[in-house]
This record gives structure tokens, sequence and C-alpha cells, in this order.
């Protein structure tokens, strides 16, 4: 199961969001012909990528555009486009940038720490987007997130409420990161742990300026503003009936 939307309109236009969702994509786009040749594409994430050993201090920002693939690029951004826009709706749009990009300097630091000399390198929006969802538990604990639920043929979507998505993603990083080995490449679910963390302290100075738990007493963990509501409609493609012969 994975988030697919919110219930909780942003009330002014994410440009920021939007700006960095494109520079993602373009970065993407203008690296895709390295994938072809494995040496190459190696060699640009020594440079680009954040290696450990290296300790190159402007690989911390360079990495959290860079991507492994188309897959893990659209997961990135789902959730960059389902979470980033209220925070940046809450916190203005310069501040969300230096938020964000702090909050992914923060995740790398959090790979980093266990094991300064790794080798394998670590690319990636996530930990970025990990403090986004950070601040997002904050200040809207109880905003609903329609979740898609695959079991083999059956496809539903759920609303939950936020909390619970992002407390058990939260989990899931921190019960896989203890389970991993660090040099085991893959997921790097520290940087998962520690941008989501470093992304919920660093919203408390906001979350207290409009009035910390009494924000929650207000609001009920609710969004401050009405949520959007998402109707199924019915087909208008006439269904075609049985016929014997």
């Amino acid at each position: 199961m994975f988030p697919i939307r919110d219930h909780n309109p942003s009330q002014r236009v994410p440009f920021v969001t939007y700006a960095l969702i494109l520079a993602n994509v373009a970065v993407f786009l203008a690296t895709l012909p390295l994938y072809s040749d494995p040496a190459e594409l190696n060699a640009f994430f020594a440079d680009w990528a954040l290696v450990p050993a290296v300790s190159n201090p402007a690989t911390f920002v360079t990495s959290q555009f860079l991507h492994g693939g188309i897959a893990h690029l659209a997961g990135n951004m789902l959730f960059l486009w389902i979470f980033g826009d209220n925070l940046e709706d809450e916190l203005g749009h310069w501040t969300f940038l230096g938020f964000y990009l702090l909050g992914g300097i923060g995740a790398g630091i959090a790979q980093v720490l266990p094991d300064p000399s790794a080798q394998v390198p670590m690319v990636g929006a996530s930990g970025a987007i990990a403090a986004v969802m950070g601040g997002y538990l904050l200040l809207f604990p109880r905003a609903r997130v329609d979740i898609l639920v695959i079991l083999l043929i059956f496809f539903r979507i759920v609303p939950v409420p936020a909390w619970l998505v992002l407390g058990l993603w939260f989990g899931l990083q921190l019960i896989s990161g203890a389970a991993t080995p660090m040099d085991g490449g893959g997921v790097a679910y520290w940087a998962h742990a520690g941008g989501f963390l470093v992304g919920l302290l660093a919203t408390i100075p906001h979350w207290r300026r409009k009035g910390g738990t009494d924000y929650w007493h207000r609001t009920h963990g609710h969004p401050p503003h009405p949520e959007a509501q998402y109707r199924l409609r019915r087909t208008t493609v006439p269904r075609a009936g049985r016929h014997r012969q």
C-alpha cells in the first residue's frame, strides 16, 4: 500500500514544490544516457553522489537531485507532490526551500555518521522529502491521506489519518535500518529516519508560533481549512449485455 493523495489542499500555488519536482526530473533526463554505460554512471556518481568516504561537502546537496532509476524518481516525486505543497503553504516559499535542502543535508549526515568509511554512493531526494513528511506529521497529524491498497487483484483506495501513514513509514525505516548491514547498499534507511526527525524538529518553532498544543486543540489535528473531497464518478461507457446464440 502507498499514499496517492491527501485531503489537504494548499491555499496558494506551491511554486517551490513544483520547481523541485521539475529540477529532479530535468536532472534525471539529462543523466539518462549514462545509464546505458555502467562505468560512466559510476564515475558520475563518484563525483556528484554522496560517498561517505570521500567527504565532499557539496555532494550533501547535489546528491539530493540524483536518482537510481525511473521508479526511484517517480516514488520520491509522488511523496513530494502529496506532502510538499502544504508545508510550503505553512512556511512560505523561500523558507520551505531552505527547510527542504537542510532536511536533505541532515538526512545525509544521518547516513554518514554510522559508517563514515562507506564507499557506497547515496543518491535521491528521499531524505529531504522525509523531512517534509516529519514537518507534515507535526502540523497535520489527522489530515486524511488516501492510500492505494493492492492485494493480488484487489485494488481499493482507503482514507487514513496522516499519523498512521507517516508513523508506520517512519517505523519501517527504523526496523529496516537496524536489520540492514551498513555496507549492504540498497536503501538508505538511516537517511530516511534522520531526515524525518530533522524535519519534525525543525518544524517545532513554527508549530509553537501557531500555539503548539493549543493549535492541535483548535484544529483537532486536521488542516485549518476545509478538506478536499474526492468522488468517484460513474463511467459513461455502456455495459455490454450477454447474448445467447
